[in-house]
Protein backbone atom coordinates (compact mmCIF):
# COMPACT_ATOMS: atom_id res chain seq x y z
CA UNK A 1 0.00 0.00 0.00
CA UNK A 2 1.74 3.72 -1.67
CA UNK A 3 1.53 6.31 1.61
CA UNK A 4 -1.23 8.28 -0.72
CA UNK A 5 -3.90 4.93 -0.53
CA UNK A 6 -3.04 4.64 2.77
CA UNK A 7 -4.25 8.50 4.17
CA UNK A 8 -7.19 8.13 1.97
CA UNK A 9 -8.02 4.53 3.86
CA UNK A 10 -6.74 6.70 6.71
CA UNK A 11 -9.12 9.38 6.29
CA UNK A 12 -12.50 7.30 5.57
CA UNK A 13 -11.73 5.12 8.66
CA UNK A 14 -11.07 8.41 10.40
CA UNK A 15 -14.65 9.38 9.66
CA UNK A 16 -16.40 6.03 10.69
CA UNK A 17 -14.96 6.20 13.93
CA UNK A 18 -15.92 10.08 14.43
CA UNK A 19 -19.45 9.26 13.39
CA UNK A 20 -19.15 6.00 15.84
CA UNK A 21 -18.09 8.30 18.41
CA UNK A 22 -21.62 11.09 17.62
CA UNK A 23 -23.81 7.65 18.39
CA UNK A 24 -23.42 5.84 14.77
CA UNK A 25 -23.48 2.47 14.95
CA UNK A 26 -20.08 0.57 13.90
CA UNK A 27 -19.71 -2.81 12.99
CA UNK A 28 -17.99 -5.88 13.31
CA UNK A 29 -16.69 -4.99 9.82
CA UNK A 30 -15.51 -1.62 10.59
CA UNK A 31 -13.54 -2.85 13.51
CA UNK A 32 -11.85 -5.38 11.54
CA UNK A 33 -10.94 -2.87 8.82
CA UNK A 34 -9.57 -1.19 11.35
CA UNK A 35 -7.12 -3.16 13.03
CA UNK A 36 -6.07 -4.40 9.02
CA UNK A 37 -5.42 -0.74 8.26
CA UNK A 38 -3.25 -0.61 11.82
CA UNK A 39 -1.18 -3.60 10.60
CA UNK A 40 -0.74 -2.04 7.54
CA UNK A 41 0.33 1.24 9.09
CA UNK A 42 2.80 -0.12 11.17
CA UNK A 43 4.61 -2.04 8.80
CA UNK A 44 5.23 1.57 6.65
CA UNK A 45 6.17 2.84 9.68
CA UNK A 46 3.50 4.99 10.65
CA UNK A 47 2.77 4.78 13.84
CA UNK A 48 1.39 8.39 14.15
CA UNK A 49 -1.63 6.92 12.26
CA UNK A 50 -2.49 3.97 14.36
CA UNK A 51 -2.52 5.74 16.95
CA UNK A 52 -4.76 8.79 15.75
CA UNK A 53 -7.42 5.93 14.56
CA UNK A 54 -6.98 3.04 17.23
CA UNK A 55 -6.82 5.94 20.56
CA UNK A 56 -10.82 7.02 20.11
CA UNK A 57 -11.86 3.36 18.53
CA UNK A 58 -10.31 1.92 21.65
CA UNK A 59 -13.20 3.85 23.63
CA UNK A 60 -15.75 2.63 21.53
CA UNK A 61 -14.44 -0.58 21.63
CA UNK A 62 -12.58 -0.63 25.41
CA UNK A 63 -12.87 -5.19 25.36
CA UNK A 64 -11.28 -5.53 22.24
CA UNK A 65 -8.15 -7.19 23.03
CA UNK A 66 -6.78 -6.95 19.82
CA UNK A 67 -7.46 -2.89 19.80
CA UNK A 68 -5.61 -2.50 22.60
CA UNK A 69 -2.50 -5.12 21.38
CA UNK A 70 -2.10 -2.94 18.15
CA UNK A 71 -2.38 0.13 20.14
CA UNK A 72 0.05 -0.90 22.77
CA UNK A 73 2.58 -1.94 20.02
CA UNK A 74 2.47 1.68 18.48
CA UNK A 75 2.71 3.28 21.75
CA UNK A 76 5.98 1.12 22.38
CA UNK A 77 7.50 1.51 19.18
CA UNK A 78 6.61 5.66 19.64
CA UNK A 79 8.94 5.05 22.78
CA UNK A 80 5.62 6.12 24.50
CA UNK A 81 6.86 3.56 27.52
CA UNK A 82 3.69 4.24 30.00
CA UNK A 83 0.91 4.03 27.69
CA UNK A 84 2.59 0.76 25.64
CA UNK A 85 2.07 -0.49 29.17
CA UNK A 86 -1.18 0.61 29.65
CA UNK A 87 -2.44 -0.82 27.04
CA UNK A 88 -0.74 -4.46 26.76
CA UNK A 89 -2.02 -4.74 30.34
CA UNK A 90 -5.42 -4.28 28.80
CA UNK A 91 -5.04 -6.47 25.90
CA UNK A 92 -4.11 -8.85 28.03
CA UNK A 93 -6.58 -8.92 31.00
CA UNK A 94 -8.80 -9.72 27.78
CA UNK A 95 -6.98 -11.99 26.21
CA UNK A 96 -5.11 -14.27 28.75
CA UNK A 97 -4.76 -16.93 26.38
CA UNK A 98 -2.87 -15.07 23.30
CA UNK A 99 0.47 -15.77 23.37
CA UNK A 100 1.60 -12.88 21.20
CA UNK A 101 -0.55 -10.40 23.42
CA UNK A 102 0.61 -12.13 26.57
CA UNK A 103 4.95 -12.05 25.06
CA UNK A 104 4.06 -8.68 24.23
CA UNK A 105 3.11 -7.67 27.69
CA UNK A 106 5.65 -9.69 29.53
CA UNK A 107 8.08 -7.33 26.78
CA UNK A 108 6.81 -4.11 27.38
CA UNK A 109 7.16 -4.47 31.01
CA UNK A 110 10.19 -5.33 31.07
CA UNK A 111 11.39 -2.71 28.48
CA UNK A 112 9.53 0.03 31.23
CA UNK A 113 11.57 -1.26 34.59
CA UNK A 114 8.93 -3.17 35.75
CA UNK A 115 9.16 -7.05 37.40
CA UNK A 116 8.44 -9.65 34.35
CA UNK A 117 10.34 -12.79 35.17
CA UNK A 118 7.41 -14.36 36.09
CA UNK A 119 5.31 -13.04 33.32
CA UNK A 120 7.82 -14.35 30.59
CA UNK A 121 7.87 -18.17 32.56
CA UNK A 122 3.96 -17.59 31.55
CA UNK A 123 4.61 -16.88 27.59
CA UNK A 124 6.95 -19.69 27.72
CA UNK A 125 4.64 -22.62 28.71
CA UNK A 126 2.54 -21.49 26.04
CA UNK A 127 5.29 -21.06 23.68
CA UNK A 128 8.41 -22.82 24.90
CA UNK A 129 10.24 -22.99 21.75
CA UNK A 130 10.59 -19.10 21.37
CA UNK A 131 14.23 -18.30 21.43
CA UNK A 132 13.70 -14.58 21.15
CA UNK A 133 11.25 -14.95 24.21
CA UNK A 134 14.18 -17.29 26.07
CA UNK A 135 16.43 -14.72 25.53
CA UNK A 136 13.83 -11.92 27.13
CA UNK A 137 13.00 -13.99 30.01
CA UNK A 138 17.10 -14.49 30.86
CA UNK A 139 17.70 -10.92 30.85
CA UNK A 140 14.36 -10.22 33.17
CA UNK A 141 15.62 -12.51 35.76
CA UNK A 142 19.24 -11.13 35.90
CA UNK A 143 17.65 -7.79 35.87
CA UNK A 144 15.69 -9.04 39.31
CA UNK A 145 18.65 -10.18 40.93
CA UNK A 146 18.43 -13.91 39.50
CA UNK A 147 21.78 -13.78 37.81
CA UNK A 148 22.24 -17.69 37.79
CA UNK A 149 18.77 -18.76 37.22
CA UNK A 150 18.94 -16.13 33.97
CA UNK A 151 22.35 -17.44 32.91
CA UNK A 152 21.12 -21.15 34.15
CA UNK A 153 18.49 -20.89 31.32
CA UNK A 154 20.50 -19.80 28.38
CA UNK A 155 22.98 -22.37 29.24
CA UNK A 156 19.94 -25.01 29.19
CA UNK A 157 18.70 -23.67 26.27
CA UNK A 158 22.18 -23.58 24.24
CA UNK A 159 22.75 -27.01 25.17
CA UNK A 160 19.66 -27.88 22.81
CA UNK A 161 20.57 -25.27 20.22
CA UNK A 162 24.57 -24.96 20.04
CA UNK A 163 24.11 -23.05 17.11
CA UNK A 164 22.21 -20.08 19.00
CA UNK A 165 24.49 -17.16 18.19
CA UNK A 166 22.45 -14.67 19.86
CA UNK A 167 21.98 -16.88 22.73
CA UNK A 168 25.84 -17.16 23.09
CA UNK A 169 26.26 -13.33 22.78
CA UNK A 170 23.53 -12.87 25.78
CA UNK A 171 25.18 -15.15 27.89
CA UNK A 172 28.72 -14.02 27.55
CA UNK A 173 27.73 -10.43 28.35
CA UNK A 174 25.65 -11.70 31.19
CA UNK A 175 28.69 -13.45 32.25
CA UNK A 176 31.04 -10.63 31.50
CA UNK A 177 29.57 -8.40 33.67
CA UNK A 178 28.99 -10.71 36.54
CA UNK A 179 32.97 -10.53 36.37
CA UNK A 180 33.87 -13.99 35.42
CA UNK A 181 36.13 -12.15 32.50
CA UNK A 182 38.43 -14.57 30.12
CA UNK A 183 35.89 -17.59 31.22
CA UNK A 184 32.85 -15.42 29.84
CA UNK A 185 32.81 -17.39 26.22
CA UNK A 186 33.31 -21.01 27.26
CA UNK A 187 30.36 -21.59 25.88
CA UNK A 188 31.34 -21.50 22.57
CA UNK A 189 34.24 -23.78 23.17
CA UNK A 190 31.28 -26.12 24.14
CA UNK A 191 28.93 -25.80 20.89
CA UNK A 192 31.95 -26.23 19.06
CA UNK A 193 32.67 -29.24 19.95
CA UNK A 194 29.22 -30.09 19.40
CA UNK A 195 29.11 -28.89 16.02
CA UNK A 196 32.93 -28.67 14.86
CA UNK A 197 31.87 -27.95 11.23
CA UNK A 198 29.80 -25.10 12.10
CA UNK A 199 32.04 -21.99 10.55
CA UNK A 200 29.67 -19.43 11.53
CA UNK A 201 29.79 -20.91 15.11
CA UNK A 202 33.19 -20.56 15.24
CA UNK A 203 33.78 -17.28 13.54
CA UNK A 204 31.50 -15.70 16.31
CA UNK A 205 33.56 -17.29 18.91
CA UNK A 206 36.68 -15.88 17.20
CA UNK A 207 34.90 -12.56 17.18
CA UNK A 208 33.99 -12.38 20.65
CA UNK A 209 37.71 -13.59 21.95
CA UNK A 210 39.18 -10.64 19.64
CA UNK A 211 36.63 -8.75 20.81
CA UNK A 212 38.47 -8.90 24.24
CA UNK A 213 42.07 -8.71 22.60
CA UNK A 214 42.38 -12.31 23.71
CA UNK A 215 44.83 -13.25 20.52
CA UNK A 216 46.27 -16.08 21.99
CA UNK A 217 42.73 -17.90 21.84
CA UNK A 218 41.72 -16.16 19.05
CA UNK A 219 44.48 -18.16 17.00
CA UNK A 220 43.56 -21.12 18.65
CA UNK A 221 40.14 -21.15 17.31
CA UNK A 222 41.45 -20.26 13.94
CA UNK A 223 44.21 -23.40 14.04
CA UNK A 224 41.78 -25.85 15.28
CA UNK A 225 38.81 -24.97 12.18
CA UNK A 226 41.99 -25.13 9.72
CA UNK A 227 42.39 -28.80 11.64
CA UNK A 228 39.09 -29.82 10.78
CA UNK A 229 38.00 -28.10 7.85
CA UNK A 230 40.97 -27.01 5.56
CA UNK A 231 42.08 -23.67 4.59
CA UNK A 232 39.58 -21.34 4.62
CA UNK A 233 39.46 -17.94 2.92
CA UNK A 234 37.84 -16.60 5.72
CA UNK A 235 40.70 -18.58 8.36
CA UNK A 236 42.86 -16.42 6.32
CA UNK A 237 40.98 -12.86 6.52
CA UNK A 238 40.89 -13.38 10.06
CA UNK A 239 44.68 -14.56 10.86
CA UNK A 240 45.94 -10.88 8.81
CA UNK A 241 42.86 -9.31 11.30
CA UNK A 242 44.82 -10.32 13.98
CA UNK A 243 48.18 -9.59 12.62
CA UNK A 244 47.10 -6.12 12.40
CA UNK A 245 45.08 -5.24 15.91
CA UNK A 246 47.20 -7.06 17.65
CA UNK A 247 50.13 -5.32 16.60
CA UNK A 248 51.94 -8.55 15.41
CA UNK A 249 52.37 -7.22 11.54
CA UNK A 250 53.99 -4.05 13.07
CA UNK A 251 54.13 -1.49 10.02
CA UNK A 252 53.95 -4.00 7.47
CA UNK A 253 52.19 -1.56 4.16
CA UNK A 254 51.23 -4.90 2.69
CA UNK A 255 49.58 -6.98 4.99
CA UNK A 256 46.08 -6.17 3.30
CA UNK A 257 47.43 -6.73 -0.50
CA UNK A 258 45.83 -10.32 -0.37
CA UNK A 259 42.72 -9.17 0.07
CA UNK A 260 42.04 -6.31 -1.80
CA UNK A 261 39.87 -7.58 -4.28
CA UNK A 262 36.99 -8.53 -1.74
CA UNK A 263 35.79 -5.29 -0.67
CA UNK A 264 34.36 -6.42 1.86
CA UNK A 265 33.35 -3.40 4.46
CA UNK A 266 35.20 -5.17 7.93
CA UNK A 267 37.68 -5.93 6.03
CA UNK A 268 38.00 -2.37 4.47
CA UNK A 269 37.45 -0.89 7.85
CA UNK A 270 40.47 -3.12 9.69
CA UNK A 271 42.43 -1.85 6.16
CA UNK A 272 42.06 1.54 7.37
CA UNK A 273 43.06 1.10 10.70
CA UNK A 274 46.46 -0.25 9.60
CA UNK A 275 46.61 2.21 7.02
CA UNK A 276 46.74 5.11 9.49
CA UNK A 277 49.03 2.96 11.72
CA UNK A 278 51.49 2.83 9.40
CA UNK A 279 51.22 6.31 8.13
CA UNK A 280 49.55 6.13 4.58
CA UNK A 281 47.33 8.42 4.59
CA UNK A 282 46.27 8.40 0.67
CA UNK A 283 45.33 4.89 0.95
CA UNK A 284 43.34 5.31 4.33
CA UNK A 285 41.35 8.22 2.27
CA UNK A 286 40.92 6.12 -0.68
CA UNK A 287 38.98 2.94 1.02
CA UNK A 288 36.99 5.55 3.15
CA UNK A 289 35.83 7.34 -0.19
CA UNK A 290 34.53 4.56 -1.40
CA UNK A 291 32.21 3.30 1.65
CA UNK A 292 30.67 6.96 3.19
CA UNK A 293 28.23 6.40 0.37
CA UNK A 294 27.44 3.02 1.60
CA UNK A 295 25.72 0.79 4.31
CA UNK A 296 28.50 1.22 6.35
CA UNK A 297 28.85 5.01 6.13
CA UNK A 298 28.90 5.90 9.75
CA UNK A 299 31.97 3.51 10.53
CA UNK A 300 33.81 5.00 8.01
CA UNK A 301 33.04 8.78 8.11
CA UNK A 302 34.73 9.02 11.61
CA UNK A 303 38.43 7.37 10.56
CA UNK A 304 37.46 9.23 7.35
CA UNK A 305 37.47 12.64 10.14
CA UNK A 306 41.90 11.65 11.19
CA UNK A 307 42.18 11.44 7.72
CA UNK A 308 41.44 15.02 6.71
CA UNK A 309 42.77 16.24 10.15
CA UNK A 310 46.61 14.56 9.76
CA UNK A 311 46.47 15.87 6.22
CA UNK A 312 45.26 19.74 6.85
CA UNK A 313 42.47 19.24 4.87
CA UNK A 314 39.65 22.24 5.31
CA UNK A 315 37.41 18.96 4.72
CA UNK A 316 37.99 18.09 8.34
CA UNK A 317 36.27 21.55 9.40
CA UNK A 318 33.29 20.61 6.78
CA UNK A 319 33.03 17.87 8.12
CA UNK A 320 32.80 18.08 12.01
CA UNK A 321 31.68 22.33 12.02
CA UNK A 322 33.34 25.37 12.14
CA UNK A 323 33.21 26.15 15.16
CA UNK A 324 32.31 22.48 16.05
CA UNK A 325 28.58 20.85 15.94
CA UNK A 326 29.17 20.13 19.73
CA UNK A 327 27.01 22.20 21.91
CA UNK A 328 26.86 22.63 25.68
CA UNK A 329 23.84 23.44 27.86
CA UNK A 330 23.41 23.76 31.76
CA UNK A 331 19.36 22.47 31.94
CA UNK A 332 17.70 24.21 34.75
CA UNK A 333 17.47 21.46 37.22
CA UNK A 334 17.88 21.96 40.93
CA UNK A 335 20.37 20.19 42.82
CA UNK A 336 17.41 18.45 44.87
CA UNK A 337 16.47 16.64 40.98
CA UNK A 338 19.63 15.44 40.39
CA UNK A 339 20.35 13.81 44.00
CA UNK A 340 16.76 12.09 43.35
CA UNK A 341 18.03 10.96 39.92
CA UNK A 342 21.50 9.99 40.94
CA UNK A 343 19.65 7.88 43.78
CA UNK A 344 17.33 5.65 40.76
CA UNK A 345 20.30 5.59 38.81
CA UNK A 346 22.09 3.33 41.15
CA UNK A 347 19.72 1.46 41.84
CA UNK A 348 20.18 0.23 38.46
CA UNK A 349 24.27 -0.25 38.40
CA UNK A 350 23.90 -3.41 40.01
CA UNK A 351 26.47 -5.59 37.58
CA UNK A 352 30.08 -5.71 38.72
CA UNK A 353 31.85 -4.76 35.39
CA UNK A 354 31.32 -3.00 32.00
CA UNK A 355 29.88 -5.05 28.94
CA UNK A 356 32.53 -6.14 26.78
CA UNK A 357 31.27 -4.31 23.81
CA UNK A 358 31.49 -1.33 25.38
CA UNK A 359 33.62 2.16 25.77
CA UNK A 360 33.81 1.81 29.48
CA UNK A 361 36.56 1.38 31.62
CA UNK A 362 36.68 1.46 35.80
CA UNK A 363 32.89 1.49 35.74
CA UNK A 364 29.44 0.19 34.49
CA UNK A 365 26.80 0.49 32.09
CA UNK A 366 22.96 0.14 32.54
CA UNK A 367 21.59 -2.80 30.72
CA UNK A 368 18.22 -1.72 28.28
CA UNK A 369 16.89 1.23 27.15
CA UNK A 370 16.91 3.68 30.17
CA UNK A 371 14.30 6.95 28.82
CA UNK A 372 11.75 3.72 28.54
CA UNK A 373 11.92 3.15 32.17
CA UNK A 374 8.97 4.16 34.42
CA UNK A 375 10.95 5.95 37.46
CA UNK A 376 9.67 9.23 37.89
CA UNK A 377 13.17 10.79 38.43
CA UNK A 378 14.22 9.56 34.72
CA UNK A 379 10.86 10.38 33.00
CA UNK A 380 11.17 13.96 34.47
CA UNK A 381 14.94 14.50 33.24
CA UNK A 382 14.34 13.02 29.91
CA UNK A 383 11.44 15.87 29.23
CA UNK A 384 14.04 18.32 29.82
CA UNK A 385 16.71 16.99 28.07
CA UNK A 386 14.83 16.53 24.80
CA UNK A 387 13.42 19.87 25.09
CA UNK A 388 17.05 20.75 24.77
CA UNK A 389 17.54 18.53 21.87
CA UNK A 390 14.48 20.04 19.98
CA UNK A 391 16.27 23.40 20.53
CA UNK A 392 20.22 21.55 19.13
CA UNK A 393 18.10 20.55 15.94
CA UNK A 394 16.23 22.95 15.14
CA UNK A 395 19.29 25.72 15.67
CA UNK A 396 21.58 23.42 13.09
CA UNK A 397 22.65 25.04 10.20
CA UNK A 398 20.44 24.28 7.08
CA UNK A 399 20.57 20.73 4.65
CA UNK A 400 23.98 19.70 3.27
CA UNK A 401 24.03 17.42 0.51
CA UNK A 402 26.19 14.54 0.73
CA UNK A 403 27.01 15.50 4.75
CA UNK A 404 26.48 12.75 7.19
CA UNK A 405 25.26 14.89 9.94
CA UNK A 406 23.93 18.03 8.36
CA UNK A 407 22.53 16.00 4.96
CA UNK A 408 19.58 14.21 6.34
CA UNK A 409 15.63 15.50 7.05
CA UNK A 410 14.96 17.51 9.81
CA UNK A 411 11.14 15.97 11.40
CA UNK A 412 10.13 14.58 14.65
CA UNK A 413 13.15 12.84 16.50
CA UNK A 414 13.54 10.16 18.02
CA UNK A 415 15.64 7.92 20.82
CA UNK A 416 18.04 5.03 19.10
CA UNK A 417 19.46 3.96 23.08
CA UNK A 418 19.76 5.37 26.29
CA UNK A 419 21.67 4.39 29.24
CA UNK A 420 23.68 5.59 32.13
CA UNK A 421 27.60 5.15 33.32
CA UNK A 422 28.67 5.30 36.66
CA UNK A 423 32.71 5.13 36.32
CA UNK A 424 34.81 4.96 39.57
CA UNK A 425 38.32 5.82 40.39
CA UNK A 426 40.23 5.75 37.57
CA UNK A 427 37.39 5.17 35.26
CA UNK A 428 37.32 6.64 31.65
CA UNK A 429 35.87 5.79 28.45
CA UNK A 430 38.08 4.93 25.40
CA UNK A 431 37.71 6.61 21.87
CA UNK A 432 35.07 5.61 20.13
CA UNK A 433 32.21 7.03 17.93
CA UNK A 434 28.15 5.60 17.70
CA UNK A 435 27.51 4.05 14.68
CA UNK A 436 23.82 3.74 15.01
CA UNK A 437 23.14 7.50 15.81
CA UNK A 438 22.92 10.68 14.72
CA UNK A 439 23.18 13.15 17.63
CA UNK A 440 25.44 11.50 20.87
CA UNK A 441 25.14 12.77 24.37
CA UNK A 442 26.97 13.32 27.71
CA UNK A 443 24.45 14.61 30.74
CA UNK A 444 26.29 14.80 34.11
CA UNK A 445 24.18 14.27 37.21
CA UNK A 446 26.71 13.29 39.91
CA UNK A 447 30.53 14.51 40.03
CA UNK A 448 33.35 14.30 42.12
CA UNK A 449 34.84 16.97 44.21
CA UNK A 450 37.25 19.21 42.04
CA UNK A 451 40.01 17.80 44.46
CA UNK A 452 39.09 14.47 44.36
CA UNK A 453 39.04 14.29 40.27
CA UNK A 454 42.53 15.91 39.92
CA UNK A 455 44.32 18.24 37.95
CA UNK A 456 42.22 19.18 34.58
CA UNK A 457 41.22 18.16 32.40
CA UNK A 458 41.16 14.99 34.40
CA UNK A 459 37.08 13.74 34.04
CA UNK A 460 36.69 16.06 31.27
CA UNK A 461 34.78 14.83 27.94
CA UNK A 462 37.57 14.89 25.38
CA UNK A 463 36.43 15.13 21.51
CA UNK A 464 38.27 14.14 18.33
CA UNK A 465 41.05 12.85 20.42
CA UNK A 466 42.30 9.62 17.94
CA UNK A 467 42.22 6.81 19.32
CA UNK A 468 45.37 5.69 20.85
CA UNK A 469 45.72 2.33 19.52
CA UNK A 470 46.40 3.82 15.81
CA UNK A 471 49.97 5.46 17.04
CA UNK A 472 48.59 9.22 15.65
CA UNK A 473 49.65 12.82 16.42
CA UNK A 474 46.13 14.79 16.89
CA UNK A 475 45.24 16.27 19.64
CA UNK A 476 41.52 16.59 21.07
CA UNK A 477 39.34 19.03 18.65
CA UNK A 478 37.29 20.06 21.79
CA UNK A 479 37.44 20.17 25.82
CA UNK A 480 34.26 19.87 27.65
CA UNK A 481 34.31 20.64 31.56
CA UNK A 482 31.90 18.75 33.45
CA UNK A 483 29.11 20.00 35.83
CA UNK A 484 26.11 18.78 37.24
CA UNK A 485 23.36 19.29 35.29
CA UNK A 486 25.10 20.18 31.97
CA UNK A 487 24.17 18.26 28.57
CA UNK A 488 26.55 17.77 26.03
CA UNK A 489 25.71 17.28 22.18
CA UNK A 490 27.51 16.34 19.13
CA UNK A 491 27.42 14.24 16.11
CA UNK A 492 27.67 10.52 16.52
CA UNK A 493 30.67 10.15 13.60
CA UNK A 494 32.52 12.66 16.22
CA UNK A 495 35.15 10.57 18.40
CA UNK A 496 34.74 11.21 22.02
CA UNK A 497 36.09 9.58 25.28
CA UNK A 498 36.47 10.35 28.83
CA UNK A 499 39.95 11.82 30.25
CA UNK A 500 40.48 9.60 33.41
CA UNK A 501 40.08 10.96 36.69
CA UNK A 502 41.47 9.92 39.98
CA UNK A 503 39.19 8.95 42.87
CA UNK A 504 35.16 9.45 42.77
CA UNK A 505 32.34 8.79 41.11
CA UNK A 506 31.32 10.07 38.15
CA UNK A 507 27.72 9.38 36.96
CA UNK A 508 26.26 9.74 33.87
CA UNK A 509 23.23 9.87 31.24
CA UNK A 510 23.43 9.15 27.84
CA UNK A 511 21.59 8.52 24.04
CA UNK A 512 21.85 8.67 20.85
CA UNK A 513 19.14 10.16 18.84
CA UNK A 514 18.46 8.57 15.82
CA UNK A 515 19.53 9.18 12.38
CA UNK A 516 15.94 10.62 10.39
CA UNK A 517 15.18 8.64 7.47
CA UNK A 518 12.58 10.94 5.71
Amino acid sequence: MTGTELLVLFDALQVKVTAAQAGQSLFGSDINDCTNFAIDAAEAGRNDLVIALLEPLSGLVPRSARVWQLLGLAWRDDQQGEKAAAAMAKAVAFAPEDRKIVLAHAQIQFETGRPSAQLFRTALRMDPGNLEAIRSAAAALAAEGQVSAGQGLLEKTLRTYPDWLEGHRSLVSMRTVSGEGAASARSYGDAVQAQPRNIALRLAWFRQASAAQDWELARAIIRDGEAILGAQQMFAVARLLIASESGEAGQNSALFASVADLNDPEIDLYNVRHSLRCGMTDRAEEICERHVRGPMASAFWPYLSLVWRLQGDSRAQWLDGDPSFHRVYDLDVSSDVLAELAVTLRNLHIVRAPFLEQSVRHGTQTDGHLFLRHEQPIQNIRAKIWDAVQSYVDGLPPFVEGHPFLGVPRGTIKCEGSWSVRLASSGFHVCHTHTKGWISSAFYVSLPELSSMGKPPAGWLALGLAPPELQLDLPASGLVEPKPGRLVLFPSTMWHSTVPFDQGERLTVAFDVQRPLG
